[in-house]
């Protein structure tokens, strides 16, 4: 029994298709609508200082604030920390004679968020120290002496915190997280040998 194997040229045939991995192409997340509603509670901060010191400020002045944290709707990101707000002067009262302390009211207009304006709602105000005890003591002894006592201005520091809140319904469109990229395995090598056996 004569046993001939066939030219090797021919024994190994590699079907190599690509190896490469099956990368399912990402699905584009739907977008949806939420609600922000009136009311939310928006951290914010001063992003400059209000002072009656040299008796610039006026009333209807506008300032400037930003967003200190992220304001979700469903664990979205619908407000981004370090939004811009703004705020105007409602009130100003330069300290004076006679013990007259400073004093600042003001109140946040609204946020700027992912190129939309949303009015809000929120006060802020402070006082500087009156100088009442000093005024009584000095009158005491020389009338004329508490004419000239005066209190201490106000000051509303950079990065003083504000509270704010929504102040109406706003619709806003939510992106679900998107799905994670699903990855196949690659395609295994096939080897085929071409042996050729006669008997």
């Amino acid at each position: 029994m004569k046993i001939a194997i066939g030219a090797l040229a021919c024994a190994l045939t590699f079907a190599a298709p690509a190896v490469q991995a099956q990368t399912a192409p990402a699905a584009v997340a739907a977008t949806t609508t939420g609600t922000l509603r009136a009311g939310t509670s928006v951290p914010l901060k001063m992003s400059e200082v209000l002072s009656t010191k040299g008796k610039k400020l006026k009333v209807g002045q506008r300032f400037q604030l930003e967003t200190a944290e992220n304001v979700t709707v469903d664990g979205n990101v619908v407000i981004p920390a370090g939004s811009p707000a703004v705020g105007e002067i409602t009130e100003v009262r330069n300290k004076g004679m006679w013990g007259k302390s400073g004093r600042i009211n003001a109140r946040v207009l609204y946020v700027r968020a992912n190129g939309r304006q949303i009015r809000m709602t929120g006060s802020l105000d402070d006082k500087g120290t009156t100088g009442t005890a000093g005024v009584v003591g000095a009158v005491a002894l020389l009338p004329i002496a508490g004419f000239f006592m005066t209190g201490t201005s106000a000051e509303i520091p950079l990065g003083a915190p504000v509270h704010a809140f929504v102040d109406e319904d706003i619709s806003v469109a939510v992106v679900p997280a998107s799905a994670p990229m699903i990855v196949a395995p690659a395609a295994p090598v096939a080897v085929n040998a071409g042996v050729a056996v006669k008997k």
